[in-house]
């Protein structure tokens, strides 16, 4: 204790000197211990109560024991305030240095109060919003106790049979590097030390998101070109945009290589290249998985593998705990590294603030404030309303109309779970708006029948609440009310659980006997308004030829049912864009827009051309694909090059009877480079509202950084030659110039 004072007293007074942040560390790493230094580089899961007398269980006994040694930096999934002040109160007035934890937890799409899914706010295509969700949670998990978030998800990935892709912004690396940098922003807000900020982590680095077959944890194998232009960029723009302070790596390889263990990526690109001073996370257990992945032969390997590599913390696979220290005692790791590492991570710490007011997160009077506060359930409902998408609507069915005899139909629209999605943080189970309490609260006049149950289990996290496989019991009543019904809405989808991490799945059609209901209430009633609550794009061939109107609802969190019911009566007009493009066929992905000609792009006579037999090549819904309840026309493109830069403007019109928000979408094709370039990219893209009958100017300005690309050793190119430039509401716009770029310095 009286070790532990003077430290105390010694921090008070560098503040009140104003010695900075980087001398202090500097000064604690000196006094440090090797197995001190290791323990800042060490992150353990709770795993019970830790308030007031330690428990029975030996591990968590072990566990209180190193947090009072000071030989833990950091832990994960300790929730609640008391719990994480008994925690702290180990570390800072018992340890020998009274080094503070850093608590971290997952907060993916809200805390208490649940956002949409991060692709369902990718849908939104509104960057302040997913800001704004950002900081709510931030806000919320801060009051709550905790410091730091391992969020946003900035993989990109191509393949909707990987479940992980719920978690992610998409397809696309422009689009993805936007929203990874609004999140980022919004987690940490303008001044980390604010005791409502959290530290954002970017993850997973890298490639995880094309792990081949779309099954979780598989091998990926890329080429370097699709690692610069397409993986990286998100990941760049988080660090150099927003300054996220915090970096997961991957539990994938690379090149042979898993990424814990990959110097490359960890040290050449991001600490070196970047200039990243934060710290690198290993993932889940992902420095002992080295030895399964055949890359290191035991544990201690795994752990010399990792720190030479640049993993700076060891996320619960226990190898720096067990192995660091006397690997540098016997000279296989130099203790600059480990100093190095350890010096990152008390670097964030003191942005935290904590070293400050190690309790400065732990307030009971703000948790009470701040939790389910009504202004974050409105943002949520916003938000929800924003990241519907409209994939068809032929004819008008949408929106409903007062007086309208409606069928609502579907054990999912009487769900008050599913919405909340997976990774869903701290939000109460079953406490979601379903979409039966959203028609009552508007007064609609509907009939509700489940049609398909739900197989109602035990509802943690391995065993979920699914959609019944085989139990058509319903169906009679669900037929009967269609057949009397003006209008059916029927509403479909997958389970909270049947999308997220390890659930990867080779068919994407709807689980169970849902398909056969679709079909039979279709058969009684053909004016059906199909919602698809889903994590990730599924195959929708049959709704498509059949159904006049289909809703992609995603799962969109507390304010589900509110914010879809505003959706489908038109008292909130859909907005979304899709940020994957959905398949006609678990047999054509991974499917993406921005996909490279082949040399036989073009159909000939003969069958030697890029193609299917049974299949067409198209997406059943293109990326960018969005509907609302107006039109909107595009017309008087104009393109001017200055110098390196090239000046985009057209006019944009709302022909229809409402007001609406479009996406308005600036895609590029340079038609011959050194590297040969995708048919289309998106480089810009903007939200705008119009009235009925309103015109405006959009303008976008392209430059180098829009305009270039990377070779394969990760050289940055601005080439002259051809460009294509398309500008409408999806990939397949069709309002087209072209322009001969000459990048040159702008005239005066």
């Amino acid at each position: 204790m009286a070790a532990m004072s003077v430290v105390i007293s010694s921090c008070a007074a560098q503040a009140k000197d104003k010695v900075s942040a980087d001398q202090h560390i500097e000064a604690l790493i000196a006094e440090m211990t090797l197995e001190e230094k290791v323990g800042q580089l060490t992150q353990y899961s709770d795993v019970g109560d830790t308030t007031g007398p330690l428990p029975d269980d030996e591990t968590q006994r072990q566990k209180m024991d190193m947090v009072r040694s000071g030989t833990v930096g950091s832990m994960l999934n300790v929730i609640g305030l008391d719990d994480i002040r008994t925690i702290q109160e180990y570390a800072v007035e018992e340890s020998r240095l009274g080094i503070p934890v850093i608590f971290g937890f997952d907060v993916v799409h809200g805390y208490r109060t649940s956002f949409p899914l991060p692709l369902a706010e990718a849908a939104s295509w509104d960057l302040a919003m997913m800001e704004e969700t950002a900081r709510i949670a931030a806000r919320e998990a801060a009051a709550d106790g905790l410091h730091w978030t391992f969020a946003p998800m900035a993989d990109i990935s191509r393949d909707a049979r990987w479940g992980r892709v719920m978690e992610g912004a998409g397809e696309d690396p422009y689009l993805g590097s936007e929203i990874a940098v609004a999140r980022v922003r919004g987690f940490q807000g303008e001044d980390l030390s604010a005791p409502d900020t959290i530290v954002s982590t970017v993850k997973h680095f890298a490639a995880y998101g094309f792990a081949e077959a779309g099954r979780d944890y598989n091998t990926v194998d890329i080429g370097t070109v699709t690692l610069f232009n397409i993986v990286l960029p998100p990941f760049k723009a988080a660090i150099e945009r927003a300054d996220a302070r915090t970096v997961m790596n991957a539990f994938n390889v690379l090149n042979g290589i898993p990424a814990t263990g990959d110097a490359y990526l960890q040290r050449d690109i991001l600490k070196d290249e970047w200039g990243f001073d934060g710290f690198i996370i290993s993932d889940w257990g992902s420095g002992v998985e080295m030895i399964d992945h055949g890359f290191a032969a035991d544990g201690e390997e795994a752990a010399k593998l990792a720190i030479l590599a640049g993993s700076d913390m060891d996320m619960e696979s226990n190898v720096y705990a067990q192995h660091l220290a006397g690997l540098v005692e016997r000279g296989e790791v130099p203790e600059s590294l480990v100093d190095d590492a350890v010096r990152r991570v008390l670097r964030v710490k003191a942005e935290l603030g904590l070293f400050d007011d190690p309790y400065r997160y732990i307030d009971e009077a703000r948790a009470e404030q701040v939790l389910l506060a009504p202004e974050h359930l409105d943002a949520a409902r916003r938000m929800a309303e924003r990241s519907v998408v409209l994939l068809k609507n032929e004819p008008s069915l949408l929106p409903l109309k007062q007086g309208e005899r409606i069928a609502l139909i579907g054990a999912l629209a009487g769900d008050k779970d599913t919405p909340l999605g997976n990774w869903r943080g701290m939000a109460e189970a079953h406490s979601a708006v379903s979409v039966v309490e959203g028609f009552e609260a508007a007064g609609l006049d509907f009939v509700y029948e489940k049609g398909a149950d739900l197989e109602i289990g035990d509802a943690g996290f391995a065993n979920p609440v699914v959609v019944n496989t085989d139990d058509r019991s319903g169906f009679d009543a669900a037929v009967e009310a269609a057949r009397t019904a003006d209008k059916v809405v029927i509403v479909l989808g997958e389970d909270a659980r049947q999308s997220g991490e390890g659930r990867s799945r080779t068919r994407l059609d709807f689980p169970g006997v849902q398909q056969e209901l679709l079909e039979a209430v279709h058969a009684a009633n053909e004016n059906v308004i199909l919602v698809v609550m889903s994590g990730r794009p599924l195959v929708l061939n049959w709704a498509d030829e059949n159904v006049p109107s289909i809703v992609q609802a995603w799962h969109l969190g507390s304010e589900s049912g509110h914010a879809l019911t505003n959706v489908l009566t038109g008292a909130y007009n859909p907005s979304g864009k899709l940020p994957m493009s959905f398949p006609r066929s678990v047999g054509q992905l991974p499917l993406y827009y921005n996909h490279l000609s082949t040399g036989r792009p073009d159909e000939i006579p003969e069958v030697f051309w890029s193609h299917y037999i049974d299949e067409e090549n198209s997406p059943l819904y293109p990326f960018g694909h969005g509907l609302s309840y107006t039109d909107f026309d595009y017309s008087g493109l104009s393109v001017a090059a200055d110098g390196s830069e090239v000046a985009v403007s057209l006019t944009v019109t709302n022909t229809g009877e409402v007001a609406g928000e479009d996406v308005v979408q600036l895609y590029i094709h340079d038609r011959a480079a050194s590297v040969a370039r995708p048919v289309r990219e998106l480089k810009g893209f903007q939200k705008i509202a119009l009235a009925p009958g309103e015109a405006r100017e959009v303008a976008f300005t392209l430059g180098p950084d829009e305009l270039g690309f990377y070779n394969g050793r990760g050289e940055f190119l601005v080439e002259a030659g051809l460009i294509d430039l398309y500008v409408g509401g999806s990939s397949a716009a069709s309002l087209t110039q072209q322009i001969d770029y000459q990048p040159r310095p702008a005239s005066e």
